[in-house]
C-alpha cells in the first residue's frame, strides 16, 4: 500500500509539471552586456523573444524567433541605423551571420573557420554594433520559429510561407510590426541576406517600399543565390562556374605552374576575360561547334580550372559543379573539396564517381556552430525553450514560380535615389560563386544609369567569408564603409 500511494504521488508530480512543448507567441527576454570594438568599450541591450505574424483577420498564424542589439547610451537613435539580418537555405536560420559575423558575439573557432573544442562563443571585437543596431530574423520553421494552431487545433497553410513571394510579402509585413514596436522609423535602414537571404532582401527591397511604405539606405548581399542563373542551367549558367574553378584550383595548387606563381587577384581577372568572351560563346554554339574550336577551348578551360582536357571534352565543355569538386584532387590527394567552401576536404568511399558524397563544409560548420548557439541563447541570452533550434528546417516544397526579385530590385533602386547595394562574396564558394554574383549585380541595371550605387567585394575564402579570422576584420570593415557611403549626409532623396 506505501509503495502504490509513492507511486500514485510521483505520477501526480509528473503530470502537474509536464507541459506542451510549444513556443511563446509573443514575448522576449532583455539582457544587458558589454563589449570592446575597433578598441572602444561600451554596453548594449539583447533583446531576444518572439512576434507574431498575423493573418488577415488580425489572427496569429505563426511566431518569429528574433534578436535584437541595440548599442546604450545613444543620445540620437533617429540617426542611428538599423540593420535587418536574414540568413537564407530556404529553411535555414538565421545563426551563421549572427554568431560568426555581425553580432556582438562569434563561435570559438580558429583563424580559418574550423571547429574547436571546447565550444561556445566570445566577444566579436570587429561586429559592426558600433555603428549599427541589429535585429536577426529566423522566419518561419527556422531557429524557434514556428506555424501557430488556430482554437480547433488546426494549422494554417503551409503555402502562405514557403515560397519566394509568399516569403518575402509575410516577412514585410513582420518587418513593419518590430520597426513600429522598437520605434525605428526614423533611423537609416539596411537589410542584409546571405545565399537565399540575398534572394530575398532583393524581392523585400521592393515589397517593403510599395506595401509598407518603407524606404530603404541599403541592401547588403552576402554570397547571394540567383536563381535566374542556378536553376536555368545553358551556356551562362554553365560557363560562369569558370573563374570559381580557377580559384579554388588555385588555392590547391592544382594550376599550371605559369598561372600558381602569381596571385589569385593577378590570375582571375584573365579567367573572367576568357569566361565572357571566349566560353559562353564556345557553349552557345552546342554541337556546332568546329572540332579546332572545341579543342582550343578545352585546353584553355584546363589551363584555367586544373581539370584534364579530357574530362572538359568529355562533358562537352559543360563541365558539372558536382563533377569538380569530384575531381580536381581526384589524382592527387584522392580527396573532394567542400561545396560551399572549396578550401575544406572530404574523404569519400570511393575515389571513383561524379560527386562528393558529402558537403565536408557544412559538417564542419554543424560541428561548431549547432552548440554555440543553443549555448549562446540559453545561457547568455537567458531564452529557455525545450523547442528544438532548426538550423535548417522543414520548408519544402517551396514555391519558387514568378521569380522577379532582380527588377524587383532595380525597381527599387529607380524609385529610391537613397538606396544603395553591396555585393560580398568569397573566391572559394562553390554553390552562390563570386562570378555569378558580379554578373547578377550587371543584370539587375540594365540601363548602367544606377552602376554608381553598386559596390561588389571579394574574400579569399568561401561561402560565409567571415569565418576566416582575416575576413572577419575585412568583411565587417566594409560594411561600416557601405553604411558610411550609404548615408543620407543631410541630402534630399532626388536625381
Amino acid at each position: 500500500m506505501k509503495n502504490f500511494i509513492l507511486a500514485f504521488i510521483l505520477s501526480l508530480c509528473i503530470s502537474s509539471f509536464g507541459q506542451n512543448r510549444e513556443i511563446p507567441i509573443d514575448t522576449m527576454v532583455v539582457t544587458t552586456h558589454s563589449t570592446t570594438v575597433k578598441g572602444q568599450s561600451f554596453s548594449y541591450t539583447a533583446t531576444t523573444g518572439t512576434q507574431p505574424v498575423w493573418d488577415n483577420m488580425g489572427k496569429p498564424i505563426a511566431t518569429l524567433f528574433y534578436t535584437y542589439y541595440e548599442r546604450n547610451n545613444i543620445k540620437d537613435r533617429a540617426s542611428r541605423p538599423l540593420i535587418i539580418s536574414f540568413n537564407g537555405g530556404p529553411g535555414s536560420a538565421s545563426v551563421w551571420m549572427h554568431i560568426a559575423y555581425t553580432g556582438p558575439q562569434i563561435l570559438k573557432i580558429d583563424d580559418e573557420g574550423y571547429p574547436v573544442q571546447p565550444y561556445g562563443v566570445k566577444s566579436n571585437p570587429y561586429s559592426i554594433i558600433d555603428v549599427a543596431d541589429i535585429v536577426f530574423v529566423n522566419p518561419v520553421n527556422t531557429g524557434y520559429s514556428r506555424m501557430i494552431p488556430d482554437e480547433e487545433g488546426k494549422m494554417p497553410d503551409r503555402e502562405q510561407f514557403f515560397g519566394i513571394n509568399e516569403d518575402i510579402k509575410y516577412l514585410a509585413e513582420w518587418i513593419n510590426t518590430f520597426v513600429s514596436r522598437k520605434n525605428r522609423w526614423e533611423s537609416p535602414k539596411y537589410i542584409i541576406g546571405e545565399s537565399y537571404g540575398g534572394t530575398r532582401v532583393m524581392g523585400l527591397s521592393l515589397e517593403l517600399q510599395n506595401s509598407q511604405w518603407m524606404y530603404l539606405n541599403g541592401v547588403i548581399l552576402v554570397s547571394p543565390a540567383d536563381y535566374k542563373v542556378i536553376r536555368v542551367g545553358g551556356p551562362v549558367s554553365s560557363a560562369l562556374n569558370l573563374p570559381y574553378y580557377t580559384a579554388a584550383a588555385w588555392h590547391h595548387k592544382a594550376l599550371p605552374a605559369e598561372l600558381q606563381q602569381k596571385d589569385l587577384l593577378d590570375v582571375l581577372p584573365e579567367s573572367e576575360d576568357f569566361t565572357i568572351n571566349k566560353l559562353i560563346p564556345a557553349i552557345a554554339k552546342g554541337g556546332f561547334i568546329s572540332n579546332a574550336e572545341r579543342s582550343e577551348i578545352a585546353k584553355k578551360m584546363s589551363y584555367y580550372s586544373g581539370l584534364s582536357e579530357k574530362v572538359i571534352l568529355q562533358h562537352n565543355l559543360d563541365v558539372p559543379t558536382r563533377f569538380f569538386w569530384k575531381d580536381l584532387l581526384r589524382d592527387k590527394t584522392g580527396q573532394t573539396i567542400g561545396r560551399l567552401d572549396s578550401r575544406y576536404l572530404g574523404i569519400d568511399r570511393i575515389e571513383a564517381g561524379t560527386g562528393p558524397d558529402y558537403s565536408a563544409e557544412l559538417t564542419s560548420w554543424l560541428h561548431s556552430f549547432t552548440p554555440g548557439i543553443n549555448y549562446y541563447i540559453r545561457e547568455k541570452l537567458n531564452f529557455k525553450t525545450d523547442i528544438k533550434y532548426n538550423m535548417f528546417g522543414p520548408v519544402r516544397p517551396w514555391n519558387n514560380d514568378n521569380d522577379s526579385v532582380r527588377d524587383d530590385l532595380r525597381q527599387a533602386m529607380a524609385q529610391n535615389p537613397y538606396l544603395h547595394v553591396l555585393t560580398q562574396s568569397g573566391y572559394y564558394d562553390g554553390a552562390t560563386t563570386y562570378f555569378n554574383a558580379k554578373y547578377t549585380m550587371w543584370q539587375v541595371d540594365p540601363s548602367g544609369k544606377m552602376k554608381d550605387r553598386f559596390t561588389f567585394k571579394g574574400y579569399r575564402s568561401g561561402h560565409m567569408m567571415y569565418l576566416r579570422y582575416e575576413d572577419l576584420i575585412k568583411a565587417n570593415d566594409d560594411l561600416r564603409e557601405f553604411i558610411k557611403k550609404s548615408s543620407s549626409k543631410g541630402k534630399a532623396a532626388k536625381y
